[in-house]
């Protein structure tokens, strides 16, 4: 028995068509193919700002920063840090957060290591 089919008539009249298998196992796998980019995956919340760094250079000093009006109720001040990036020290400005209940945030800090090292501390946000 044949499959049954999707009949169309062209310009000269003559009779062309897909079986529904065809039609479906083409729309199955287009399908397939457009959904392969909409995978859903839970991450792990990114609290800190990774993990400790070690540099051969001493930070400069903090700027003072102009902490500016808090934008919404509730929001905290997260004062700015030397970072190290490329080899150097890097400027990260304050910033204002929303308030995480059950966290407190801890400070990014450089310690002096052994060896003339310095080790930046991330910080990041913290469960009480």
């Amino acid at each position: 028995m044949q499959a049954p089919t999707l009949v169309h008539v062209d310009l000269e009249g003559r009779r062309t068509g897909r079986s529904h298998r065809q039609v479906w196992a083409v729309t199955a796998l287009v399908t397939a193919v457009a959904l392969t980019g909409c995978v859903v995956a839970p991450t792990a919340p990114a609290y800190g700002y990774g993990g400790d760094i070690t540099a051969s250079v001493a930070p400069p000093a903090p700027y003072v920063e102009t902490i500016p009006v808090a934008p919404v109720v509730g929001s905290i001040w997260i004062g700015g840090f030397w970072d190290w990036e490329g080899g150097r020290h890097v400027w990260r400005p304050g910033h204002y957060e929303h308030a995480r209940p059950g966290y407190t945030y801890r400070q990014p800090a450089w310690r002096p290591g052994g060896g003339g090292q310095w080790m930046l501390h991330r910080g990041g946000w913290e469960r009480r």
